[in-house]
C-alpha cells in the first residue's frame, strides 16, 4: 500500500491543500492521502491558532466528498507538541509490512527540514514527495545532502501547478470582509461563517 501523508495546521484548509494532495495521489499512484491536522505545532509556538476541534472539523468537511482522502486525528489527540517523526512512526505501526509512506511537503519545507526534530528519522520513515516551486539549485541540494546524508535518494519531485493561496491569506480576507468563495471548499466557507472564525482578530 502506498500512502500519502499531508500534515499542517489547516487553519483553514483551502483548495491549494486539496490540489496538492490530488496531484500527489495521481503522480505517485497512492491508494490514499491522509490529512493530519497538527495539535500543537511546535514550529508555530506562540502563534494563536483556531481550536483543534474547529480545524479538525474543517479538514473533515474539505475531504469528505473524496473517497481517496481521509483524516488522521492522532496529533489532535496527542498531548503536547506535534512532531512529524513521532506521527510517522505511529502511523507506520498501522501500515502493512509492505506499505510505503510518502510525506508530502512543499519545497520551502524541504529546505527547512534539517531544523525539524529528528529529521533523519523522518527521512528513514517516509519518502519525501516535494511540490516543486522553483529550480532546485545544485548548491541547495549539496547543502541538504551534507546535513542529511542520503536524502537525495529519498526525494520524489512533484511538478505542480502554482497555486498562490495560503491559510494566512484566507484568514486575512475574512478579517477584511472579502469573499473566500473558490479559495476554500463551500462546506469550509459555510463553517467559517457559521462559527465566526477569523473575524476581528
Amino acid at each position: 500500500m502506498k500512502l500519502g501523508i499531508l500534515g499542517g495546521t489547516f487553519d483553514p484548509p483551502h483548495v491549494g491543500h486539496l490540489i496538492l494532495a490530488e496531484e500527489a495521489r495521481q503522480a505517485l499512484g497512492l491508494q490514499q492521502v491522509l490529512f493530519v491536522p497538527a495539535g500543537e505545532p511546535w514550529r508555530k509556538a506562540g502563534r494563536q491558532l483556531s481550536p483543534p476541534e474547529h480545524r479538525l472539523a474543517m479538514v473533515r468537511l474539505a475531504v469528505g466528498d473524496n473517497s481517496d482522502f481521509d483524516v488522521a486525528t492522532l496529533e489532535i489527540e496527542r498531548k503536547g507538541p506535534s512532531y512529524t517523526a513521532e506521527t510517522l512512526a505511529a502511523l507506520q505501526q498501522q501500515l502493512p509490512d509492505d506499505g510505503e509512506f510518502f510525506f508530502i511537503v512543499g519545497q520551502d519545507s524541504l529546505a527547512d527540514l534539517p531544523h525539524w526534530r529528528q529529521p533523519e528519522r523522518i527521512v528513514s520513515l517516509a519518502r519525501l514527495a516535494v511540490a516543486r516551486r522553483s529550480a532546485w539549485e545544485a548548491a541547495e541540494a549539496d547543502a541538504l545532502e551534507k546535513d542529511l546524508p542520503g536524502i537525495s535518494q529519498r526525494l520524489v519531485w512533484l511538478d505542480m501547478p502554482r497555486i498562490d493561496i495560503s491559510s494566512t491569506a484566507v484568514r486575512e480576507r475574512v478579517r477584511q470582509g472579502l469573499s473566500i468563495r473558490y479559495w476554500v471548499p463551500p462546506a469550509v466557507e459555510e463553517y467559517i461563517r457559521r462559527h465566526g472564525l477569523y473575524v476581528g482578530g
